[in-house]
């Protein structure tokens, strides 16, 4: 059974940082993908970043040079957040899943697996 545990939330002044961690477990996939999710009340869940087996990271436009996503070998994962904006407020969530792979190259999407979420609160 997949298990994926978020942790690192809480309320901020606007430009301070936090990092979220997200512990997996029972995940078994060799060619996988990891995310950070967001949602805040009203809208829409955001992809925030994604990472995959050999590393590679995408972003938001939103978030991009301002936060890092990061693993270990164990599947666990990572939230580096700098810069914290009021607009960054939201549920955070980590997912996990497999990674696509098409003839233009591996993608990921198609979550499978989600924590339960982390509280970030960002105050100007």
């Amino acid at each position: 059974q997949v298990r994926l545990v978020e942790s690192g939330g809480g309320s901020v002044q606007s430009g301070e940082s936090l990092r979220l961690s997200c512990a997996v477990s029972g995940f078994t996939f060799t060619s996988y993908c990891l995310a950070w999710f967001r949602q805040a009340p009203g809208k829409e869940r955001e992809e925030v970043a994604t990472i995959d087996t050999d590393g590679t990271t995408n972003y938001a436009d939103s978030v991009q040079g301002r936060f890092t996503i990061s693993q270990n070998s164990a599947k666990n994962v990572w939230l580096q957040m700098n810069s914290l904006k009021p607009e960054d407020t939201a549920m955070y969530y980590c997912a996990a899943g497999g990674r696509r792979w098409d003839p233009s190259g591996y993608s990921c999407g198609g979550f499978s697996s989600w924590g339960q979420g982390t509280q970030v609160t960002v105050s100007s």
